[in-house]
């Protein structure tokens, strides 16, 4: 069974991405499951913070989650034409202690999802994100790419998705990143 676990980079209650979230994990292949976590409760990362407290409970819960997954999936929102500073933040805790990034991201299959309510989706944010995860030695999954425009039009006032074939495109996308996640977990065994 593979296993895969995902946040949305928005915090926001009626968040397109945590909609396109939710819908990918209503979409998953029969053997398989998406872990939904939230990033809402990390504080703004500070290294004095974090010698004075440690690492807080919940980024620890989100890292073991990643760890233990076969795959991590991240709704990207698109500010201003990157990575926005949540999504980041919550990248920067899961880096801490650095001694800690091999057991959490090494070799570990990702892939990157966004809507926006824009015409080009989320495609600069995801562009944004290559070198991060290159850094942390993440197995970037380059076989396929999904990013929803226009997404007030794509999704209903509960987060369903409305448009038919960005729902065939979703379906696609988790099918072909669950195939890479499971293919790594093999190759790595």
């Amino acid at each position: 069974m593979a296993v895969l676990v995902g946040f949305s980079g928005s915090l926001r209650k009626g968040s397109f991405n945590a909609a396109l979230l939710r819908a990918a994990g209503a979409t998953m292949p029969a053997g398989s499951r998406l872990e939904i976590m939230s990033i809402a409760a990390f504080p703004l990362y500070n290294g004095d913070d974090e010698a004075a407290h440690g690492i807080p409970a919940e980024v620890t819960a989100l890292k073991d989650a990643i760890a233990a997954a076969d795959g991590l999936l991240i709704a990207t929102p698109e500010y201003n034409n990157s990575i926005p500073g949540v999504t980041k933040n919550a990248l920067d805790w899961l880096t801490r202690p650095p001694a800690d990034i091999p057991r959490v991201f090494a070799g570990k299959p990702v892939a990157l999802m966004g809507a926006s309510p824009g015409g080009f989706g989320t495609i600069l944010s995801q562009n944004a994100w290559l070198p991060v995860l290159r850094t942390v030695g993440a197995e970037l999954w380059t076989g396929g790419r999904l990013m929803v425009s226009r997404a007030g039009s794509v999704f209903d006032a509960e987060g369903a998705i409305v448009d038919a074939r960005t729902s065939d495109l979703l379906r696609k996308f988790v099918e072909g990143f669950v195939a890479f996640a499971q293919g790594n977990s093999t190759r790595n065994s």
